[in-house]
């Protein structure tokens, strides 16, 4: 398994950093104190610095970290060798954790490519670590080639193509692990084998056996955890908790939350916190004042002072209570209804409810006074109640409900008159209702029905009621629904009534269904202007005029096809008898592809616009490595390619990955070479024409 070469980089890249004048430690000194610091202590954070030379501390800081780092991956490599799963770190969040999950991933990967007999050179975007760890773990090779083939979204060319591999590793005797169960180097006159971090190596000298740090205290786990060993590493468990209302402090001891003081207690605003052991108390800020008690919510209540055992009144005197005190007032003969005391206080006389102003019965009616007392004679519609002791009206809608009204029934003074609901008229007998026909009067701007009791406003095709009178038609903006802006394709031009959608003004005619706009392809109705020499290319609301010549030693293929979207020139190299430098030119076809896009309005994702498929014969030790590439025209990076491996093929996928507001025109070269050996053997070129329209149909 080859090494990451990680700590060789740093120090060439420490190497380049100037010293200061007059410093005496070397670099490479201060980065071998590092290294030796991580490889006892396997942790930086207590690594001693240099502090009179800051390229040495930073050079100890760095290969101390990348030796850490190092060792770390090597015992996600080992989880991964074992078959173990990566797993075990998937709940952990230290950095440590992180690079060990991260390395046991990548080399899951190498392993699952090269079962899948996919290439070892990955091309994902995994990072520099990630990609070594990946080739390492899926050093076992590869097999197989792939042909070539173009291919746009309608079209598509094959062109066999043979190609030479040899496999690099053939004779390394550490391939597949060698007799090594970890890590093995062939050195080239032997084979060392050494272990992941968190294994020794056997006597034996090829197999690794954990190593428990929790026994050997090589362990970091402080007072009130305990260590638990894992395969190549351990973790620390603390073993005691407190309850509620404490918390554990770094020296494994309980203390009290002060929840007064983090905000974390739920007393209303008009109450104080009181912090205590374990939990808090509210108290109320507002103290009551002499002859008030405080309730649970804080708030003042009068004391009744009245309702005490001991009265505070003396004999003869009645106690009345007061808000926040009481009164005594003295006792007086208590005269019955009708009657009240005479001037002298001394006796109980008749009260004559009669007198002038007094009229208890009411304006209009009669009242004759009685000892201690009086009745009343109520006039036609009145009553006398016992209770007010005087008239009251009857309420005859209510005596005699549904009884003497058809519809409403409203009680007057002494009597009662009838009315109807709104669509109805009180009939000639005062209490019947009969229906009016609204629709009459026109009160629609419209149609108009009448139903009983009411009528209804409806409007014609094309119009909607209006919300505000339900009577008036207003004609519907079906352009400007929310739905609007897909009734036309381009377009919407609201009519009353109705609506009419439109195309751009040339290049595009209205489709059957009135609403969509179809292209209209000049070359196919002859209403172009190209002349004999050039080719007449469809496009979205257009057409070009191109005069796609073959160069020199090339010539034209007699298959050229025309597609919806595309259409394709192809030249075909055509050596002229004993040219050389023809017949060793790499290039064996050059294509002319015209491809129309829309505008896309909505641009959230790369629109993948063309393909090129690469189909290359398979032979046991030869593979040739095929390269895509955009050499001319990519104006603004706006289109890029990239390798995918679908069915047994290598596919170059031209994409569009920035929004382009049209009309736009480019012309994209596009290489594909095969390279076998580092020389590139065989090259075809396809030039692509694209115009965009500024439309987005």
């Amino acid at each position: 398994m080859e090494s990451f070469g990680g700590l060789r980089q740093l120090l060439l890249l420490l190497a380049c950093l100037p010293l200061q004048s007059g410093q005496e430690t070397s670099v490479e000194s201060c980065c071998a104190s590092g290294y030796e610091w991580a490889s006892q202590k396997r942790d930086c954070s207590s690594l001693p610095l240099n502090l009179d030379s800051r390229e040495c501390s930073i050079a100890q800081e760095q290969c101390c970290l990348s030796h850490v780092e190092e060792r770390h991956c090597t015992a996600g490599i080992a989880l991964a060798s074992k078959q173990e799963g990566c797993e075990s770190h998937e709940g952990n969040s230290t950095y440590e954790d992180k690079i060990v999950k991260k390395c046991c991933y990548c080399c899951f990967m190498g392993k699952v490519a090269r079962k899948q007999g996919n290439s070892c050179e990955q091309s994902l975007q995994m990072g520099y670590q990630c990609g070594l760890v990946f080739r390492a773990c899926c050093v076992e090779g590869q097999e197989g080639t792939d042909p070539l083939l173009v291919d746009s979204p309608n079209k598509e060319l094959v062109l066999p193509v043979e190609v030479d591999h040899e496999d690099p590793y053939r004779h390394d005797r550490c391939r597949g692990g060698g007799p090594c169960t970890q890590q093995c180097r062939d050195t080239g006159s032997s084979v060392l084998c050494s272990c992941f971090m968190g294994y020794q190596l056997q006597p034996d000298g090829f197999t690794c056996e954990d190593n428990n740090e929790c026994i050997t205290a090589d362990h970091s786990c402080g007072i009130g955890q305990r260590c638990i060993n894992t395969l190549g590493s351990f973790r620390c468990q603390r073993e005691t908790s407190c309850g509620t209302g404490y918390e554990l402090t770094e020296e494994n001891l309980c203390k009290d939350i002060d929840e007064c003081e983090t905000g974390t207690h739920n007393c209303l605003p008009d109450f104080i916190c009181q912090n205590t052991p374990g939990s808090f108390r509210c108290r109320p800020k507002q103290q009551c004042k002499s002859g008030f008690i405080q309730d649970a919510l804080g708030n003042c209540i009068d004391v009744n002072e009245c309702l005490s055992e001991n009265t505070p009144c003396p004999p003869g005197q009645t106690c009345i209570n007061t808000d926040g005190s009481f009164a005594c007032q003295r006792t007086v003969p208590n005269c019955g209804r009708g009657y009240h005391l005479n001037e002298e206080g001394t006796r109980c006389v008749d009260v004559d409810e009669c007198a002038a102003p007094n009229q208890p019965c009411g304006e209009g009616h009669i009242c004759i006074n009685s000892p201690g007392s009086y009745r009343c004679e109520c006039r036609l519609g009145y009553y006398f109640d016992g209770i007010s002791r005087s008239c009251t009206d009857v309420n005859e809608c209510r005596r005699y409900p549904g009884r003497l009204c058809a519809h409403k029934c409203e009680n007057t003074p002494g009597s009662y008159y009838c009315s109807c609901t709104m669509g109805f008229r009180l009939s000639s007998d005062g209490r019947s209702c009969e229906d009016l026909n609204e629709c009459e009067s026109n009160p629609c701007s419209q149609e108009c029905a009448n139903v009983y009791g009411s009528y209804q406003c409806y409007c014609r095709r094309g119009y909607q009621l209006s919300d505000v009178d339900g009577i008036t038609c207003e004609d519907i903006d079906e352009c400007a629904l929310p739905t609007g802006g897909h009734i036309c394709a381009y377009r919407c031009n609201n009519v009353p009534g109705s609506f009419q959608c439109t195309c751009p003004s040339s290049g595009y005619k209205l489709a059957p269904n009135a609403r969509n706009c179809q292209d209209i392809d000049e070359c196919v109705t002859e209403t172009h202007t190209c002349s004999y020499n050039e080719t007449c290319f469809n496009i979205q609301g257009g057409f070009r005029c191109l005069s796609l010549e073959c160069p020199e030693n090339y010539r034209k293929s007699g298959d050229t096809v025309r597609h919806e979207k595309t259409d394709t020139i192809r030249c075909i190299k055509s050596c002229r008898l004993n040219d050389v430098n023809c017949v060793l030119d790499p290039v064996h076809t050059i294509s002319h592809t015209v491809i129309s896009l829309p505008t896309f309005r909505e641009f959230t994702r790369p629109e993948e616009i063309i393909f090129l498929r690469a189909i290359t014969p398979a032979y046991p030790a030869n593979q040739a490595d095929i390269i895509f590439d955009i050499t001319e025209g990519n104006l603004r990076d706006s289109f890029d390619i990239v390798k995918r491996y679908m069915d047994g093929m290598t596919v170059g996928v031209v994409r569009q990955v920035k929004p382009i507001v049209g009309p736009f025109y480019a012309t994209l070269k596009l290489e594909m070479n095969y390279v076998v050996g580092g020389v590139v053997s065989h090259r075809n070129i396809v030039n692509v024409h694209i115009f965009v329209s500024e439309y987005w149909f």
